[in-house]
């Protein structure tokens, strides 16, 4: 028996450490990598105009939920997991890209950050939704910059079981002569799960101004359901440093996934209580930068400042403010707004802003 053993153990080992390589191979071939800081995707024709010293900006910043529409209960919108959705149908993806092109014709901005606009997913059958919104607006936004938070080839999810293509997107009327990709501190867990999880970013770019400064505009759409571990913390200590360290002026605009006062946590019921920790990590931002909705307005309770409607029919209505602009110092900002549909185009509204460049 001993000699038996002696022989198969190291052929049975060799097996076994062959089997958790090709399956770490394929775990790293089906997801992405990117790194630290890297540039990203920017298309500009030459014939895009210049900013100009003095002249004002309007910039909208809008969670488009990958077109899906409303009447979903997604299996994320939920705290168990269980939302009985888990696509959106294509009527819907057509309407819901007809009312995102409207209401940002109507708003007519000069910049415009997106978040969750899919590229190449499966649930969305694998449209490349940039494209799909810069054709709608006709040419109006001949500059975009965009790079992915969640790609990959296949994911393992019971509720997803295919191709993810989530990115960020930055369109704008002018030009643009510079795009980098951000990784943000990740969430934690297992290294499998790491793996196929969200890759969270900032995409950030650059504006050139005649007679002036450049203006740098900041795209971001961080993590959510982090409690037990320093993710939302390290996310947001994260962009504090990349904002610290960019030269004035700048924005940064975005679905921050946190609530922005302890006043705001208590409205919640409690059963929402459980996304959040009553003590924002949000307040190192809050703290030192202007931004809007800025604390004071939160506070008041004011429903012109609530930027979520939930799609869990538990909830039913509009109940939190987790979208916002953040503003460098002595950076004019004037004509704050959120645009709250109804019916709502996404779970998210728009925010409007605008900018007076020094």
């Amino acid at each position: 028996m001993n000699r038996i053993l002696t022989r198969w153990l190291p052929r049975l080992l060799a097996g076994l450490t062959l089997l958790v390589a090709v399956l770490a191979g394929a775990v790293y071939a089906l997801t992405d990598h990117p790194k630290p800081e890297q540039a990203a995707e920017l298309t500009c024709p030459a014939t895009a105009p210049t900013l100009k010293a003095g002249q004002a900006v309007r910039v909208m910043n809008w969670n488009v939920q990958y077109l899906a529409g409303r009447g979903y209960v997604f299996f994320y919108d939920t705290l168990a997991g269980d939302g009985p959705d888990t696509r959106p149908s294509p009527a819907s993806i057509a309407r819901t890209l007809d009312e995102v092109t409207q209401a940002i014709r109507q708003e007519n901005p000069d910049l415009v950050l997106l978040q969750e606009v899919d590229r190449d997913s499966k649930r969305t059958d694998y449209a490349d939704q940039l494209a799909l919104i810069q054709s709608k607006l006709n040419g109006a936004y001949p500059c975009s910059a965009a790079t992915y938070y969640h790609r990959a080839t296949f994911v393992p999810h019971p509720s997803i079981m295919g191709r993810v293509g989530l990115s960020l997107a930055t369109l704008s009327r002018y030009r643009m002569d510079g795009a980098t990709r951000y990784q943000l501190p990740r969430i934690c867990g297992d290294p499998v799960t790491v793996a196929f999880n969200f890759k969270r970013a900032v995409l950030g770019v650059t504006l050139p101004v005649q007679g002036g400064q450049p203006l740098s505009a900041f795209n971001t759409h961080m993590d959510a359901f982090a409690q037990g571990c320093p993710t939302m913390q390290n996310q947001v200590a994260y962009v504090r440093d990349l904002l610290g360290r960019t030269s004035a002026p700048w924005v940064i605009g975005g679905d921050f996934n946190l609530l922005g006062t302890r006043a705001a946590y208590d409205r919640l019921r409690d059963r929402e209580k459980a996304y959040f920790n009553p003590d924002t990590e949000l307040a190192p931002l809050t703290a030192r930068y202007a931004s809007f909705p800025s604390p004071a307005q939160i506070d008041s309770g004011s429903p012109a400042f609530i930027t979520h409607f939930p799609n869990d029919p538990a909830v039913g209505k509009p109940d939190r403010t987790i979208d916002y602009y953040f503003y460098s110092e002595g950076l004019k900002h004037t004509d704050e707004r959120v645009r709250q549909d109804d019916p709502k185009i996404s779970d998210h509204y728009a925010l409007l802003t605008t900018l007076t460049l020094p």
